[in-house]
Formats: C-alpha cells, sequence, structure tokens
C-alpha cells in the first residue's frame, strides 16, 4: 500500500517507522498531551516539507487526553467526551495480538500527508465491536493510570503497530522508538532476525527526560504475562535485555539495549542522561539532537513580514493586534478586559511540580507587590494540563484560580491544547519558563514563542542555555546548585527572577520601547533555523536513520 502522496527525496530514501504514543498534529485531532506530542507534531509536519520517508505510527485515542473545563467554582475539571474524525481513512486489514492471554484485534486508521501537510499517519485502535470492553478501553485514554492498562497500550503500539505495517505491505529499514513506549516492537521483530546485534541495526530510541514518569519499570513477571514481550521466552527476554537477574524492568534501559543509537534531546539532556544511564551495561551510544518545532505551523506570517521588510512599526502593531486576539480568549473564558499596552507574561505548558507553576508568586508579597504596581502594571496568564489523577498539581491550578479571583489583571485559562497555545505564543510578550536546574531535558513552548516575538525569560536550562544571549534575544534566570533542596532553588531563582523582572524587563518594555522591539527582533532571526524542526529532522537521518553502527 502507497502511504506517501508527494515524491520521496533520494537524500532520505531510508524507510522509517516512527513510533510515539501521541502527536500533535492538529487541533482537530486530539491524540496528544503535551510536549512529547507537540514536539513528534512539528517533527511530522518537517517529514513532509522535507519530502522524507517516514511514516508515523501512533494511537487513536477515543476520548484524547482529557478535555479541560471548568467545575461550577472555576476550578479545573477533567471530562472525558467521544471524538469522532471524519477525515482518517480505516485500512481495509485485520491484526490480531495476544495481551493478557486473550485475543485483541486492532483496527488501524490513515491520515493522508495532504490533509494536514505531515507524514502519513497510521493510528491504531482497539475500540471495536469485535473486542471485550477491557480491550476496547485499552485505547480509550491517552496515559490511563491504571498500571496494566498502560501495559496493552504499550504492547498495541509496539506489537500492533509491527504488525500492522507488515500487514500493508509497508517496508520499513528503520523504527524509531519515541520513548520507550513502543519497546515491544523489539521483542516482535526479534523473531523475525533472531539475533540481537542484527535486530539493533535497525532500531533507534529518542530518550525525552530525566523524570521517573518517563521512565516506566515494571515487573518482568508481570511484562510477560501481559504479552509484552510478544511471545518470546523469560530467558531469551532476559538474554536480549541484559536483565539476567533483576525483577524490575526499565523500558528506558530495554531501549538502550535494543537500538543502534539513541539521542536525548538537548545538550544539556546529553550530559546528563549520559550521567544517569552510565552504569548500564550493554546501553547503545547516547548522542544529542536539540528538539525543535515547525517554523511553518506556529509563526504569525503577518509578524514575519514585518521583521523581514525591516517595518518596526508594522512589527509593533501586528504584535498588539496578536495581543488584542489572545485578550478576546481572556475576555471570553474569565470576563477580564486585558490591555494590549501593559506588559504581559505568560506561564503555559504541563501542570508539573518541577516545572514550578507557582514559582511566581513564592514570595507572596513581593508578586503582590507586582500585580498591585499601576505605573509599570503587568497581565499574568496561566494555562496548561495536569495529569488528570496529578491531584498536588491540580491543587495548584485551582490556587492560581482562586488568586485570579481577586485581580483583575491574573487570568488561569483552559484548554491548553494546539490552537490556544499558538494564541499564547503570538499574543504574549514574556514566555516564562521555570523548571528545576537539570530536570528540563529540552522544553519546546519557548521556541516557538520566540519566533513569535515573546521574549523566553527562562532558568538556564534544556534548550534555552544554546540560544540565550541574555538582554539580547532572552533573559535567563541565573542557574543555582541544583544540589541544593528544593525549597531553597526555589527561594533562590524566585528572588533572582523577581529581580530581573523588577530591575530590568519592566523598565526595558516601558522606558526604553526602541531596546524591546530589538529584542524582539533578535529573538525572531534568532531562533531559525537552528531551533526550525527542518534542521532536526535532516539531523535524525544523519545521525540516527542513516548511521552506521
Amino acid at each position: 500500500m502507497k502511504l506517501h502522496t508527494y515524491d520521496i527525496d533520494k537524500k532520505y530514501a531510508t524507510s522509517v517507522a516512527y513510533f510515539s504514543m501521541e502527536f500533535a498534529i492538529d487541533q482537530a485531532l486530539k491524540i496528544y498531551s503535551g510536549g512529547l506530542g507537540f514536539l513528534a507534531g512539528s517533527h511530522m509536519r518537517s517529514v513532509y516539507d522535507l519530502q522524507q520517508n517516514v511514516v508515523g505510527v501512533g494511537m487513536l485515542w477515543s476520548f484524547a487526553y482529557y478535555d479541560q473545563t471548568r467545575n461550577e467554582d472555576r476550578t479545573l475539571k477533567p471530562m472525558y467526551t467521544r471524538k469522532f474524525y471524519s477525515f482518517l481513512e480505516e485500512l481495509p486489514i485485520k491484526v490480531v495480538i495476544k495481551i493478557n492471554h486473550q485475543d485483541v484485534r486492532i483496527k488501524a486508521f490513515l491520515l493522508r500527508p495532504e490533509i494536514f501537510g505531515s507524514a502519513p499517519m497510521i493510528l491504531l485502535s482497539t475500540d471495536t465491536d469485535e473486542n471485550d470492553y477491557l480491550s476496547r478501553a485499552i485505547t480509550h485514554r491517552l496515559y490511563d493510570g491504571d498500571e496494566k492498562t498502560r501495559i496493552a497500550q504499550e504492547i498495541v503500539l509496539g506489537i500492533g503497530g509491527t504488525k500492522v505495517l507488515e500487514a500493508i505491505n509497508h517496508k520499513v529499514d528503520i523504527y524509531h522508538m519515541n520513548e520507550g513506549h513502543a519497546l515491544p516492537l523489539v521483542y516482535e521483530l526479534y523473531s523475525r532476525f533472531n539475533d540481537i546485534k542484527e535486530l539493533r541495526k535497525h532500531v533507534v530510541f529518542t530518550t525525552h527526560t530525566p523524570e521517573a514518569a518517563g521512565n516506566e519499570v515494571h515487573n518482568i513477571q508481570v511484562l510477560h504475562d501481559m504479552g509484552f514481550f510478544a511471545g518470546n521466552s523469560l530467558n531469551t527476554v532476559r538474554n536480549i535485555s541484559g536483565y539476567e537477574h533483576d525483577d524490575n524492568f526499565s523500558l528506558t534501559v530495554g531501549a538502550l539495549r535494543s537500538a543502534k543509537r539513541s539521542n536525548a534531546v538537548s545538550k544539556i539532556h546529553g550530559i546528563v542522561s549520559q550521567d544517569m544511564w552510565k552504569d548500564i551495561e550493554g546501553k547503545c551510544e547516547i548522542i544529542s539532537i536539540t528538539n525543535a518545532q515547525n517554523k511553518k505551523y506556529w509563526t504569525d506570517k503577518p509578524l514575519l513580514r514585518a521583521l523581514d521588510e525591516h517595518e518596526d512599526y508594522e512589527l509593533v502593531a501586528r504584535k498588539k493586534h496578536l495581543k488584542k486576539k489572545l485578550f478576546e480568549e481572556v475576555a471570553d473564558q474569565t470576563g477580564k478586559l486585558f490591555d494590549p499596552e501593559i506588559l504581559t507574561i505568560v506561564w503555559a505548558r504541563r501542570f508539573a511540580e518541577y516545572k514550578r507553576p507557582g514559582l511566581l508568586k513564592y514570595d507572596f508579597d513581593r508578586f503582590i507587590g507586582l500585580i498591585e504596581n499601576t505605573k509599570k502594571p503587568v497581565q499574568i496568564i496561566w494555562a496548561g494540563k495536569p495529569y488528570p489523577t496529578d491531584y498536588g498539581a491540580m491543587d495548584i491550578f485551582n490556587e492560581l484560580v482562586h488568586l485570579g479571583h481577586r485581580y483583575k489583571n491574573i487570568a488561569i485559562l483552559v484548554g491548553y491544547e494546539l490552537a490556544l497555545s499558538k494564541l499564547m505564543k503570538q499574543g504574549s510578550d514574556i514566555w516564562l519558563n521555570t523548571p528545576r536546574i537539570t530536570r528540563e531535558a529540552s522544553g519546546t513552548s519557548g521556541m516557538t514563542a520566540s519566533m513569535n516575538g515573546s521574549i523566553h525569560f527562562s532558568i538556564n536550562d534544556g534548550w534555552h542555555p544554546e540560544f540565550a544571549k541574555d538582554g539580547k534575544n532572552a533573559f535567563t534566570i541565573p542557574e543555582v546548585d541544583y544540589k541544593l533542596s528544593s525549597a531553597e532553588q526555589d527561594k533562590q531563582d524566585n528572588k533572582n527572577m523577581m529581580d530581573i523582572l523588577e530591575n530590568t524587563i519592566i523598565p526595558i518594555y516601558y522606558d526604553k520601547p526602541e531596546e524591546w522591539v530589538k529584542i524582539m527582533k533578535s529573538a525572531m532571526k534568532e531562533i531559525v533555523p537552528e531551533f526550525d524542526s527542518g534542521r532536526m529532522a535532516n539531523e535524525y537521518y544523519v545521525e540516527m536513520f542513516d548511521y552506521k553502527a
């Protein structure tokens, strides 16, 4: 079956299957949760732009991650609504896999490249009348909180995805695991090669985070009983995965031992990853390929035109127009009327404790002083989706909601998906990023903000040190010792952040508008081509897919 409706560029002829649990391709296709999906979506768009021989393999989530709505008191309420997509084509094939000793039937759907300008995408679903309810529920919700359901999802992605590609006679040279979720594909392929050294020539792996949630560990016997290892005996699995005695099976370690090469997603993350896994015998080399985002999708074209034509007046006028568009959404959701003349700070990404969404208000008295300053005012917007059962993160979100009731210049928005993310990046002045040092593997939201003249104000972690020239194209919160306690890091980072806000950022915005515009322009010019996903998609071919181990 021919999947590509475009002519493949000869330098990208190697056939690649890119496996990922989530892809943020378009607002209309809700099969993603956050940064991993945004990154994979941009990669698939650049595959299309560069005419690469890549097909994406993912999951068709019946109820998505969740719909972010509100309770009566405006606090966060996760909702699950069944999704339907008329633009997907069901493939005329039948694939059956074993999960927990039961036959599970998989339906496969095709997203053609021309629909959204992406690589062709194959999306897998078990939500079919041929399956019982438990089997159908496997593909109901992205990152289901139940351990066995999560394992079943990984089996569907890895084994099911591999079998679907074979069923449609699509030749694959390289299997790319975007995170360890697709690891079962290795054990499915082992029956074809019967030689782990030969198999490794066809597998690459990307590790995206040092966080435990992104480096799953399960009991090896549970995985075996569930069918994770594609029918291979435990002795065989222990042999090829290096788990001869340990029963705590790490998906990341399994992937590192099964790939010809792996990559971290920033230079700093490369150092962190090499240190994290330095004691793992038999692992492949870990290199760095810094994440990037698709400029063509994310940027406001009139804003870029004003930049290219060196029309500062038009640039400023367009930016104010984009702020007004964002503020229409603020008014619609909150009933607050924001002013496009006022400095607008946005914190928006997945709500997780280590990303510290509440750091801005750590010194509460100082924060209130910032909020109540009428001479040089600020407006602050928060948005992002906590994991629906991460009650600590949900509490932080709701604290901000209650705080927002008291101040007309604070807004907390719901529905942080592709459309709102684009609106916020185009309509903000400052894009604030506050993770604890060393824990942000890459972070990509600030890249697309910078493309739209929103100045990145960040802890010096992830991709930021590779781009930032403090005070020239970004603002940098100086790094503190990561070995300090979390409380001490928060205290020092908050002080440094507030000092820069009060003494540098706010004065430049109000007192030196020409300098502000100069910084905006530098950010927009210097973010490309290094942080456009065209560079990244090319680098994956050179450094991973076509690499000879």
